[in-house]
């Protein structure tokens, strides 16, 4: 089975220059992968059980977006069956807490090209225009959901609202 110990200056040695934390969470995160897979298969690395139901196949890259910056992880497969980490949500590369960022951003007016810079301040690689329309068309999908909705029931109160533009009419 796994070490139940990260050597602190093995952590230190992989840094090396880079950041830190940003080294101790890819470990950790991998730690807590090789983990789970090991429980998934019931045996350890180079390990021969009668309980083992399957066997490694090696790993697949994959970048997760945080606000430490982007880890790079290695994902382990497997040769039957599938593995997914379960902190992991599928087809996204970011947590939900960069997706809000970027959409409150985007609510505010601030626009797809100009999230780009904002995303790379925060200390990420960078996104796309496209990406950015993405996220965002969830927020879309919710208005129109709530505009759309039917108004069933007694209502006591009317609030009415408006918009006022100013046009010119024949120039």
């Amino acid at each position: 089975m796994t070490e139940d110990r990260l050597p602190l200056a093995e952590l230190l040695a992989k840094a090396g220059d880079g950041d830190f934390l940003r080294s101790v969470a890819e470990a950790v995160v991998q730690l807590l992968m090789e983990t789970d897979v090991e429980g998934l298969i019931g045996a350890g690395r180079h390990e021969r059980t009668a309980e083992r139901a399957t066997y490694r196949n090696g790993y697949r890259d994959r970048t997760l977006d945080t606000r430490l910056g982007s880890l790079q992880l290695r994902i382990p497969k497997l040769r039957q069956g599938s593995y997914f980490p379960p902190f992991l949500e599928p087809r996204k590369t970011s947590e939900k807490a960069l997706v809000a960022v970027i959409q409150e951003a985007w609510i505010g007016g601030v626009s797809t090209r100009r999230v780009d810079d904002l995303v790379q301040a925060m200390g990420l690689a960078g996104i796309s225009k496209s990406t950015v329309s993405k996220l965002c068309k969830d927020i879309d999908d919710r208005v129109n959901a709530f505009l759309e909705r039917p108004l069933v029931g007694d209502w006591p109160y009317l609030w009415l609202d408006a918009t006022y533009l100013k046009q010119r009419e024949g120039g």
